[in-house]
């Protein structure tokens, strides 16, 4: 796969927004794009992102639910500065059970993952990783979201994909997928948002 070196990060018109605007990344143009165009979150949700650094997708939910929303994020990494009603649990999702996320909280009404592997260039190794990471993701949004929950995840086309999305249509009244304008072009990767989980 090919990869950007700093100076085309750097040069890059999402990277340079998201600074502008204050955002940890520019993932956070994803995440925007599909709520704009799905409506993923309402205001006072509570909300679980998984594989949450640097944070953005974070900062964006933040904004969406407002001060009577609930954010938990986990991550192997720390954020560097905490968010309003967020907490932020360090560790691996693979070593984590939904009710240890939960917490105080009886369920989610979002669970969001922009989660990839460390990839390696090899085309059908990095798919293979993606799809264990999302269906992991998928894993806990069946054990952790409430009836009529929204479910949004990262996942690399490769050759599980129908049965992975039709695995996500048995979970979700509705399901899309998407690949965001702010996704770069030579990435392989789509979003499979699930909108009404049926419990």
């Amino acid at each position: 796969m090919p990869r950007m070196d700093d100076k085309r990060v750097r040069r890059d018109h999402f990277h340079q927004r998201a600074q502008k605007a204050g955002f940890r990344s520019r993932a956070v143009f994803k995440l925007e794009e599909i709520d704009h165009a799905l409506r993923i979150f309402a205001p006072g949700d509570r909300v679980l992102d998984l594989g949450c650094a640097p944070g953005s997708w974070l900062q964006y939910a933040s904004g969406v639910v407002g001060e009577h929303g609930r954010l938990v994020g986990i991550d192997r990494l720390p954020l560097k500065a905490g968010l309003p009603n967020t907490k932020v649990v360090i560790g691996d999702v693979f070593n984590i059970t939904a009710t240890e996320l939960r917490g105080d909280l009886a369920a989610f009404d979002v669970v969001m993952s922009d989660m990839a592997p460390d990839t390696t260039g090899i085309r059908h190794v990095d798919q293979a990783r993606s799809e264990g990471l999302f269906e992991r993701a998928l894993e806990i949004a069946g054990e952790a979201l409430a009836p009529g929950g929204n479910f949004v995840g990262k996942l690399f086309q490769g050759p599980d994909w129908q049965r992975i999305i039709a695995e996500c249509r048995r979970r979700f009244a509705q399901v899309k997928t998407v690949k965001p304008e702010s996704s770069r072009s030579f990435s392989i990767e789509q979003y499979v948002v699930g909108r009404g989980f049926k419990g």
